[in-house]
């Protein structure tokens, strides 16, 4: 996947916690502020098959 830089607005990473079947990871803030997500909220995970994954906001869920 290529990605078109001028296009981005924000990048980061973050930690991915396992724990016996229970799997974690922290969304960082800016992106939680931006997409308006609270508790409850859904989001998309899409893995693709070059291992590039796309996360996004469900909306209307």
């Amino acid at each position: 996947m290529q990605i078109d830089m001028d296009e981005v607005e924000y990048i980061s990473e973050t930690s991915l916690t396992i724990r016996g079947s229970r799997r974690r990871t922290t969304m960082p803030k800016p992106l939680v502020d931006k997409l308006g997500l609270k508790h409850g909220d859904k989001i998309r995970w899409i893995l693709f098959k070059d291992d590039s994954i796309l996360i996004a906001k469900v909306r209307g869920a």
